[in-house]
């Protein structure tokens, strides 16, 4: 028998299907809230730079002022190798998809939990909020390249035909962000140490990145197909090569790419799994 509503027109009925398929996720359903991602994409951008008194000039001087500090302990002090580069642009030619990386990976870990509000009344994919929180970091990523693009003029270091490989690996960047992003996401709901473990996680990561120091400082062989674990190496690596040319990347690359398969289907699968309970817990 068909329910009636109070003007006695159909009620619509929704049925909840379990997904089907190993990881379970519905990529159709994740398009048809496409809408909701952008607008909690757009949240997040509005939120990071509401009441501040600098507003987007922050994306301009925190990779600047990182830059200065890393060149005189690195460049000057330390007299790091950097490739044949001016070490200020070899060290920004890092720092901005590391930032990129870190920034996406800091939101995303947590987002679940700053989001529990809308998580515990009303019913969408979960996947969209560690989502927008990836795509919010573009923002500023967007803004410290031309802050790259100017250095690299200052330098007369003028970018090739490999500059079209680099939107591939600014996504190789954000899927290593959310593949790490959706393990730490859903670890966080259920222990919210995680939360406090983050900052640290990414500090030691970034000194186990070749951002102040080349890669050639890895010996060949073991040592360096061991480094290529590390997803960022692979990142850097094709990030520097793209834009100004340096050493063509190896097979680190090809490893850091199958690492960073691996994370985002396990992370997928995990995310999935316990999706069921993000309501009841957080």
């Amino acid at each position: 028998m068909e329910n009636k509503g109070h003007n006695n027109d159909p009620v619509p009925v929704i049925h909840l299907r379990p997904a089907k398929g190993w990881l379970g996720i519905n990529f159709k359903e994740l398009w048809r809230y496409r809408e909701l991602i952008f607008f909690l994409t757009w949240r997040d951008i509005k939120v990071r730079y509401k009441q501040a008194v600098l507003g987007i000039t922050w994306a301009v001087l925190q990779p600047i002022l990182t830059v200065l500090i890393l060149t005189v302990i690195f460049g000057v002090l330390l007299r790091t190798p950097s490739q044949g580069l001016p070490y200020p642009l070899f060290a920004l030619s890092a720092l901005l998809p590391w930032q990129l990386f870190a920034t996406a990976l800091q939101r995303s870990s947590i987002s679940l939990v700053g989001n529990a509000n809308l998580i515990t009344k009303i019913y969408f994919p979960r996947l969209a909020i560690p989502l927008s929180t990836v795509f919010a970091a573009l923002v500023d990523f967007a803004v410290s390249l031309i802050v790259l693009f100017v250095v690299m003029i200052y330098y007369q270091h003028y970018p090739g035909i490999n500059t079209l490989w680099l939107p591939l690996i600014i996504l190789l960047a954000l899927l290593t962000a959310l593949a790490v992003g959706l393990w730490l996401s859903a670890l966080n709901v259920q222990y919210r140490d995680v939360q406090h473990m983050v900052p640290f996680i990414i500090q030691v990561w970034m000194y186990a990145s070749p951002i102040v120091y080349p890669i050639e400082t890895i010996p060949e062989g073991t040592w360096r197909l061991l480094y290529g674990l590390n997803p960022m190496v692979g990142v850097i690596q094709g990030f520097r090569w793209a834009l100004l040319g340096t050493a063509q990347p190896d097979l680190t690359m090809l490893i850091s790419i199958g690492v960073v398969v691996v994370l985002l289907v396990s992370g997928l699968y995990y995310f999935r799994r316990m999706e069921k309970t993000f309501a009841d817990i957080v």
